[in-house]
């Protein structure tokens, strides 16, 4: 095939198919694995951990994660007719299913997890043509707070990590382990202060590096079964043991699965935005399918739930290097890392106070994520507010509470032991009910919560600098369009008693 220049790609109107050949291909795709390598060797890392197996186990869980994240980005920038967006799209582990797989597997091992994640993706790939149609009822308002709570549902694992992870060994949560993670943080919020992009992106991965050089220095770490195992080779099928099905779990993976096809749908459009190239709703299908083709086949790999790589998307940004065949690229490099156990071995050898540390901004990344979307959010005139905190609430309720679905039937702790289930059936219910049905009538007494969000201050109603089309005085007092009162407030956003051609008397 005659390769494709830069300027011969964008007259095709597809830039992503500009071709840089080999070797800068390959490096730019060495860029694309070390942004996202923290980000997909976190999960298999916390789902292990909670499951409770080996260090080696936990190294073959790493490594299938990057053998399936190479084989699904191979698939979405590269492409097969019907699968793959084949834009520079990222694939890896979705951190959207992590709080709901350490819920399951808790209960059923990582065999439920492995079924739950093979059921829950076949259905998605069965909604997928559509599920354009869908989308309108993920707003931001129901994304965002579902992003929210997946970063904060997190943050009790960072917790564990910085106190070591194991509760009964003597050493946990002593002053060293926490001392150890407080010194990786310290690392990675000076790393991104640097003002060389190339490391301050690599903040997470190198803070890790260097905290894990520390904690060797200081006997804190055992890297002494690395090479206790083959050095090549490719992940066994149901590793293990056979995937089991859950009716409950599915359910609750199901859940994920739709958040995920919302996220894939937002990058797959983000990207190519700034690519400069058209995209449709067959190119949206072809990205999904290949999101849920992915997610079925890896937990064959003893892989988990798969999507695009936002921080991916940034980087296409940054760079301005849009080619897909790079990413294709970086699939390829993904795929070698998975073939090689011994890596996964090293990850798995990482002391959990360096990872605790790291952990609580990377989380906190995800958690920041979801209040950027929110911020975007309108909260004038309607119920959004009550959308976010009812289910920001509900999605804390296990975080704070474990138990709190003890006595409730298993299908039920099931679906509801995960914070980000919880945060998502709230949030898209109420989403339904206060966005989408009909609303109450005019002259109807208004939620406190909907009059709580429009506010004038005083000195701007002079200037009538606040008011809105079909406001309206009446007996003295604003109303809107539909006879709701407007607030007033004076200059320190304290609340005042009024009356039109009269001066306002504070509260």
């Amino acid at each position: 095939m005659v390769k494709r220049t830069q300027a011969e790609a964008a007259a095709s109107g597809r830039p992503e198919d500009e071709r840089l050949g080999f070797g800068k291909s390959f490096t730019y795709g060495i860029q694309h694995v070390l942004t996202m390598y923290g980000g997909i060797i976190a999960p298999p890392l916390i789902i292990g951990g909670v499951a409770g197996v080996s260090t080696a186990e936990i190294g073959l869980l790493v490594a299938s994660c990057l053998f399936i994240g190479g084989l699904a980005t191979i698939l979405q920038s590269f492409g097969v007719p019907f699968f793959g967006s084949r834009l520079p799209l990222v694939q890896g582990t979705s951190f959207a299913g992590v709080a709901t797989m350490t819920a399951i597997v808790a209960d059923g091992g990582l065999p439920a997890v492995f079924g739950a994640v093979i059921a829950s993706a076949l259905l998605g790939l069965l909604i997928t043509p559509v599920f354009s149609r869908l989308v309108k009822y993920f707003p931001p308002v129901v994304t965002g707070t579902v992003i929210t709570v997946i970063g904060l549902s997190l943050m009790p694992v960072a917790a564990q990590w910085a106190m070591g992870n194991n509760t009964k060994a003597p050493e946990f949560g002593s002053v060293s382990n926490i001392g150890l993670a407080a010194m990786t943080l310290a690392i990675v919020l000076l790393l991104s202060k640097v003002a060389v992009p190339a490391i301050s992106r690599l903040s997470i991965l190198l803070s890790i590096v260097v905290g894990t050089v520390l904690a060797a220095a200081l006997g804190k770490a055992d890297f002494t079964h690395v090479w206790d195992g083959p050095i090549f080779a490719v992940p066994t099928p149901f590793g293990f043991g056979a995937p089991t099905f859950d009716v409950a779990a599915i359910v609750s993976m199901f859940i994920v699965v739709l958040v995920t096809l919302t996220e894939t749908t937002a990058d797959i459009l983000a990207v190519g935005e700034i690519v400069g190239t058209r995209v449709g709703k067959r190119r949206i299908g072809d990205g999904l399918r290949a999101d849920m083709a992915s997610s079925a086949i890896a937990p064959i790999f003893n892989g988990f739930m798969q999507s695009a790589f936002a921080q991916n998307v940034g980087l296409v940004a940054i760079t301005g290097i849009r080619s897909r065949f790079v990413v294709t690229a970086g699939g390829v490099i993904l795929l070698v890392l998975g073939m090689l156990p011994v890596l996964g071995r090293v990850v798995a050898a990482i002391p959990y106070p360096v990872l605790g540390g790291a952990g609580l901004v990377l989380f906190g990344t995800v958690a920041a994520s979801g209040i950027k979307t929110l911020s975007k959010v309108d909260y004038n005139g309607n119920m959004n507010l009550v959308i976010v905190a009812a289910s920001v609430g509900l999605g804390m309720v296990p975080i704070a509470a474990p138990e709190f679905y003890h006595h409730f039937p298993a299908w039920v702790g099931t679906i509801f032991h995960s914070g980000i289930s919880s945060a998502a059936l709230m949030a898209v219910a109420l989403n339904l009910l206060f966005n989408h049905l009909k609303p109450a009538k005019a002259g109807s007494d208004p939620s406190v919560f909907a009059t709580a969000t429009r506010v004038i201050d005083y000195s701007d109603l002079k200037a009538f600098s606040r008011l809105k089309n079909g406001d309206r005085i009446v007996d003295g007092k604003i109303v809107d369009a539909e006879g709701k009162p407007v607030q007033v407030r004076d200059e320190d956003g304290r609340p005042v008693s009024y009356r039109i051609g009269s001066e306002p008397e504070e509260h």
